[in-house]
């Protein structure tokens, strides 16, 4: 008796912490939020964004909001970019409002990919407003879901943070470049990227598994980009596919400059030999990287299973 009941028990958080997601061919629309990972326009790695493969390979209309530079809220990490909740958030309300933006909220999921950053240069990792924590950054993030879903939204994916101590200009051995070029101590960098994202990426988690359960009628998916990006990392020849000897620690545009920035030397790759790299530049993700989030976006999506997408509600 005590033994069926723990497996009842489990059997009832399972479910509660699990839930079913969305129906296959029931998405017709994807919304994008977030920064230069997302953007479709002024993308980090100079090619097709993922949300644009995304919608093609699901067969959604896509409707992108991201902004390259964003930030969560210019409130809390300050950046002279589109901020999610002072720009993007807002523009998405007023074309819902004024009737240019048509969206059935049983046909249509949202995402979010943000914290980039919020967490790196000129905020969170060197010093932005000093009452600030990795704490309010991620309910910010977790903030998004309730007011959209508050607008009439009711399907989401939220994609958390990539291991940026992998980028080069958070690497243990990285070297000045185009994003930062002062003087630095680049393994204290690593070390402090590596928990930021590891604990932000927890506390989001933990934000949703406790908000899912409010939110009568929604369907939330947690993205875990971080494994997605480390499994690339350590298993590149499953995911990339280039002409060039595949590179996980450099970048088909490697740009060295000198302290202070007064030159600027970059190694580019051209052709498909970029398809043989991780990152396009010191901070952005390839376009063959791109793809890999694009399929497994659109598997999500589609209500099919995805290794990297976990359905809370």
């Amino acid at each position: 008796m005590v033994l069926a009941s723990l497996l009842y028990a489990s059997v009832l958080t399972a479910c509660s912490v699990y839930g079913a997601g969305v129906r296959p061919g029931q998405i017709k629309h994807l919304v994008t939020f977030g920064d230069s990972y997302t953007d479709v326009v002024l993308t980090g790695d100079a090619a097709t964004a993922w949300p644009v493969y995304a919608a093609g390979y699901a067969h959604v209309a896509l409707h992108p909001f991201a902004r390259a530079g964003a930030t969560c809220s210019n409130n809390l990490t300050f950046r002279p970019f589109p901020p999610l909740f002072e720009s993007q958030i807002p523009l998405y309300l007023t074309e819902k409002a004024n009737g240019s933006l048509r969206l059935p909220p049983d046909e249509t999921i949202y995402t979010l990919w943000i914290g980039t950053n919020d967490l790196g240069v000129s905020t969170l990792l060197t010093g932005s407003d000093p009452g600030v924590s990795l704490v309010d950054v991620t309910e910010c993030m977790v903030n998004w879901v309730k007011v959209l879903y508050e607008s009439g939204a009711r399907n989401f994916i939220f994609q958390n943070m990539i291991p940026l101590e992998l980028t080069i200009l958070y690497a243990a051995d990285s070297y000045p470049n185009k994003y930062w070029a002062f003087e630095r101590n680049t393994t204290e960098w690593s070390i402090i990227m590596t928990e930021m994202t590891r604990s932000g990426n927890k506390l989001t988690q933990l934000m949703l598994q406790a908000l899912a359960p409010t939110l009568p009628g929604a369907h939330i998916a947690l993205f875990d980009s971080h494994s997605l990006f480390q499994d690339m990392f350590d298993h590149p020849a499953l995911y990339l596919n280039g002409t060039a000897p595949l590179n996980v620690t450099g970048t088909w545009n490697a740009c060295v400059t000198t302290i202070g920035g007064t030159t600027l030397d970059c190694t580019v790759a051209n052709g498909t030999d970029r398809d043989s790299f991780l990152w396009a530049d010191e901070l952005h993700p390839s376009e063959q990287a791109d793809r890999i989030v694009a399929r497994e976006i659109a598997l999500t999506l589609e209500g099919k299973h995805s290794r990297w997408a976990t359905w809370l509600s």
